[in-house]
């Protein structure tokens, strides 16, 4: 009791001011999606998304359609009317004129001001290559994270240093050329030394020009890859069923250069895209590349592809590109009004087979043998208040999957929507990432049902149900078929300089009940049993521009096997110091029963930085972040973050594992622009 009573002293103490954080668009965007729906891989990549956009946003009187349609939140609809806006009216003076267009709300309005800007359209000219180095602008952004600790590892099992640091830079000539490099270094991994006699762990380069003539794209290097509704690839963002209300299921065919620290998915070669004609555009991908894989059979199958990117110990170096992969494909879409229609193939070929484990009943249906091949057909349209849309794919087995969605808006304050997903258990590629509920494009059969209502400027009502079936066994319900079934409702109220939400979720499903057998000394799998949840998110804010403070609560009530119940209370607080000086500060205490009411909190950090992690048991987090504008050309960012945990007297396990209740680290950021 005496160790509550200090922390919430402390979490008062820290109640002093809070301007906007390094990502200020966080805290409205957390209200769009839950990290638990689409996963921490999807979050990552639709975060990284969203990071690029902020550092480059787009002037909106000149972002094509395809510009517009990479932006996670924005919907079809919403794409159309912010063109049809512009075409009709002309440019836009301000912003400020979002506010006529009827399907824009209020508060995608307040997240659009972070990734567009309103400027006078530039004049058409011809890309002199002469005056692209001369006008080009350069971006260097060095990055570090020093721990205050030991890993289990650092002792004895890391080849590496106990530091992370990565170098990414940026050269960009309007948004028509981009040059990018990104070396990135994790904890535990050898530098110039060992098997990493180049230096970084992991590199990554990219060339991408875009409207040479006929040639919308042209990509080189390491690129990112959306279609359709992701059925049949999709590398780039997640989707989840919070965000799916709000962008409606909006297809995407788009291609991105990768210019993240993640080591997972990129595609390595070339991709473009031609304009065929007005309404026609072909794009085509190639690429090749060396990926991490457990072997089996005296190293003649792949057992598991590996998507960690670590190599920090022998047994992680042995396995790094150990096989390779070559992906080739291409796409179409055809628009004309308010229909498009477009297809998607995609080759996939391994230097050795997929051989799953199919003694296990969940791996039954998992890709096997060397080639495989998908293509899909999507289809939508966007009218006044209907929005259709849609996908269908085939692999070379003949296994289907489709996704459909349709949305209908009685009134602009009123959206109604459903969705239907049906995902053979043999139908699997291995780059899709669309709306599931268990996380793969396979084995599920499922309907969602949603509605958003505006019913004024500053208030929006948000709600789901959707049902899922998986006809096989999956993983954690491995002898069975299975049910699922999440709910939601969530409101949100934005005022002037007062916010606050309220977010309730309800979700059951089925996994395995175990009971431990004296015997044998391991657990047996009897049956399935029900897991319910039961997620309580409140928040409260105040932002005057001048500073901001965001408290929040959170509770967890998990029922299965036993009970288990979680809450964490946290403060986020800042101060901007005239016009070169923020400080952010942000502390939470949290108290779960155990690890099924662990709590999820978002934690901001430095540029590019995700950080979104779980936490169980006892005890307080707490950071502290100073941001120094020194000049236009010069940004230092440094955060200091810390967990200290009361009921535990070491944290993680294996060579992760740190002797001690507490975990600080320290991380640094300096960007220079010239």
């Amino acid at each position: 009791m005496k160790k509550t009573i200090i922390t919430l002293v402390l979490l008062c103490a820290f109640t002093i001011v809070q301007a906007q954080s390094v990502h200020p668009w966080q805290e409205l965007f957390d209200e769009m999606t839950t990290l638990d729906d689409i996963g921490q891989e999807g979050w990552e990549e639709t975060f990284d998304v969203l990071c690029q956009l902020e550092q480059h946003p787009l002037n909106i009187n000149t972002a094509t359609r395809e510009q517009l349609e990479q932006i996670p939140f924005l919907s079809a609809q919403q794409t159309e009317d912010i063109q049809a806006y512009i075409y009709q009216y002309g440019a836009m003076k301000s912003l400020g004129e979002l506010a006529m267009i009827p399907s824009i709300d209020y508060q995608t309005r307040r997240l659009l001001n972070y990734f567009v800007f309103a400027a006078e359209p530039e004049k058409k000219e011809t890309l002199s290559w002469s005056d692209v180095w001369k006008y080009g602008k350069h971006e260097i952004l060095l990055s570090t994270q020093v721990p205050f600790y030991e890993r289990k590892g650092d002792q004895d099992g890391y080849l590496g240093g106990r530091v992370a640091h990565s170098l990414r830079y940026r050269f960009s000539r309007g948004d028509r050329v981009s040059v990018g490099l990104v070396a990135d270094q994790d904890a535990g991994e050898p530098f110039f030394t060992k098997d990493n006699p180049w230096g970084y762990d992991f590199y990554s380069f990219y060339i991408n020009l875009k409207r040479l003539g006929r040639l919308r794209q042209l990509t080189v290097g390491r690129y990112r890859i959306a279609a359709g509704m992701g059925l049949v690839i999709n590398n780039d963002f997640g989707f989840s069923k919070l965000s799916a209300l709000s962008t409606l299921g909006t297809p995407a065919d788009h291609i991105r250069p990768h210019a993240s620290r993640s080591d997972r998915d990129y595609l390595q070669g070339a991709a473009a895209t031609v304009a065929v004609s007005r309404r026609m555009e072909v794009s085509a991908f190639l690429s090749y590349r060396g990926i991490d894989a457990t072997l089996t059979d005296g190293g003649q199958a792949i057992s598991t592809i590996l998507r960690t990117g670590y190599h920090r110990t022998t047994t992680e170096t042995a396995k790094k590109n150990n096989c390779h992969e070559l992906l080739a494909g291409g796409m179409v879409r055809y628009r004309s009004g308010a229909f498009h229609v477009g297809a998607v193939a995609a080759y996939d070929a391994f230097s050795l087979p997929l051989r799953p484990n199919t003694d296990l009943a969940y791996q039954r249906h998992n890709p096997e043998g060397k080639t495989f091949f998908h293509a899909g057909v999507n289809y939508g349209y966007t009218a006044h208040r209907l929005t259709v849309s849609g996908e269908t794919a085939i692999n070379d087995k003949g296994r289907i999957a489709t996704l459909n969605t349709v949305s209908y808006r009685p009134s602009w304050a009123l959206t109604l929507m459903a969705l239907q997903r049906y995902y053979a258990p043999g139908y699997k590629s291995m780059h899709a990432n669309s709306y599931s509920e268990g996380s793969n494009v396979q084995n599920e059969v499922g309907i969602m049902a949603g509605v958003k209502w505006i019913p004024d400027a500053h208030f929006t009502l948000t709600a789901y149900t959707d049902y899922a079936h998986f006809p096989e066994p999956r993983y954690l319900a491995t002898r069975e078929a299975s049910n699922a079934w999440d709910n939601l409702i969530q409101g949100a109220y934005h005022g002037e300089h007062f916010t606050a939400t309220a977010r309730y979720r309800l979700h059951y499903r089925q996994r395995d009940y175990t009971v431990y057998n004296d015997i044998r000394k391991e657990n047996e799998v009897k049956g399935l049993d029900a897991q319910t949840e039961h997620r309580v998110r409140l928040t409260a804010g105040y932002n005057d521009n001048r500073w901001k403070c965001l408290t929040q609560a959170d509770m967890t009530y998990s029922q299965w096997q036993q009970n288990s119940f979680g809450w964490m209370v946290s403060q986020t607080l800042s101060a901007a110091l005239g016009t070169r000086f923020r400080i952010d500060a942000s502390a939470g205490y949290f108290h779960t029963d155990d690890y099924d009411s662990r709590i999820y909190a978002y934690d901001t950090g430095t540029l590019y930085q995700f950080s979104f992690p779980t936490y169980d048991g006892e005890g307080i987090r707490y950071s502290l972040l100073v941001r120094a504008d020194i000049s236009s050309h010069l940004l230092l960012i440094a955060r200091v973050q810390s967990v200290n945990y009361f009921d535990r007297s070491a944290i993680g396990t294996g060579l992760q594992m740190i002797d001690r209740s507490s975990k600080t680290d320290l991380q640094l950021q300096l960007r220079i622009r010239l």
